[in-house]
């Protein structure tokens, strides 16, 4: 069985191409960029090109996106092309093809501007059940290619999962005031309780979905590390997010400290990943909990797959205002 593997230069794409092959499975990855894990050079929007690609090929994992931080730099078409052109002509090839699963990657940024609540009011949860509203052409183009997905599968009976993906991207925050206030490993620790994913359970997340896809048919999870919270946490996580950490984990405030760490004083949203767990039998490793325990240790707290990924960036130049521009 050969999984063909689209985006296979970018974080998500190499790793899922560098795991499948680390377990002796057939892989093609294809990407716009010449990679060491890229088989072959080509856009997408190409249908021809994504015809003869997907000869043999029996589950699609489909990575490869403009993302959030080529908003400021591409314009609309760009991803309509790129995120809805592309994933319908994967869709129809894979149709044509035979495939039996198809796995799309999507994100959490879809959700758009139900992820920010108003100041006075407590943290959004946020489950498969909060509508969508998109704030920008990433989000919007991103739930177009979901809304697809969901026409192939009733339509067409292409078996289809939908994974929502938190931030698992190593760069450092686009947000200025964050990158002042505490360093890229700090504030990805902090994420972890609520808003981020390690790429190796997302690599995992993928991998079961591929599996699974058969007999969901069609399904859409969020793919985010387990937040400790519940609902009840909520008014008091946006007001004393710290205070809430530090109760479910006394120790907390001792091993940051002794980083020269801190929390986060107040946390907007919780990502809720109970679903992907139950419908995929998903287990992410890569918790807040694993974060104090590699504290305790003096270990990173990053999995050896998300170090050997690295950082790639999004953009061929440098920008002084931060790791990419910002669409206000």
């Amino acid at each position: 069985m050969t999984t063909l593997v689209t985006g296979s230069a970018g974080h998500l794409g190499e790793a899922l191409m560098h795991t499948l092959r680390a377990q002796g499975r057939s892989a093609r990855g294809i990407d716009i960029k010449p990679s060491r894990h890229t088989d072959r050079t080509g856009s997408i929007a190409d249908r021809h090109f994504v015809r003869e690609v997907m000869e043999s090929i029996e589950v699609v994992i489909h990575t490869a996106t403009l993302h959030k931080p080529h908003v400021a730099t591409h314009d609309y078409a760009d991803f309509v092309e790129t995120n809805i052109t592309g994933t319908l002509n994967l869709l129809e090839e894979a149709v044509k093809a035979g495939v039996k699963a198809f796995v799309f990657t999507s994100t959490t940024s879809a959700f758009g501007s139900a992820l920010s609540p108003k100041p006075d009011i407590p943290a959004a949860w946020i489950t498969e059940g909060v509508i969508s509203v998109p704030k920008n052409i990433y989000g919007a183009t991103k739930t177009s290619a979901e809304s697809l997905c969901e026409l192939f599968a009733g339509r067409h009976n292409l078996p289809v999962v939908v994974l929502r993906t938190s931030r698992f991207f190593p760069e450092a925050d686009d947000d200025p005031e964050i990158r002042g206030l505490y360093s890229v490993e700090n504030a990805q620790a902090n994420e972890l309780l609520y808003r981020r994913v390690d790429i190796e359970d997302v690599v995992s997340a993928h991998l079961l979905a591929a599996r699974k896809a058969p007999e969901i048919s069609f399904g859409r999870y969020i793919v985010s590390a387990t937040a400790p919270f519940n609902e009840a946490d909520l008014p008091m996580l946006r007001e004393n997010a710290a205070g809430v950490v530090e109760r479910l984990y006394p120790e907390a405030s001792m091993l940051y400290a002794a980083r020269g760490w801190t929390l986060f004083p107040t946390i907007d949203r919780v990502y809720v990943n109970e679903a992907a767990r139950l419908a995929l039998g998903w287990q992410p490793r890569y918790d807040f909990a694993h974060v104090l325990e590699c504290l305790r240790a003096g270990r990173d707290f990053r999995s050896k797959l998300a170090k050997g990924i690295g950082a790639k960036g999004y953009h061929e130049e440098i920008f002084d205002e931060g790791p990419y521009p910002v669409a206000r």
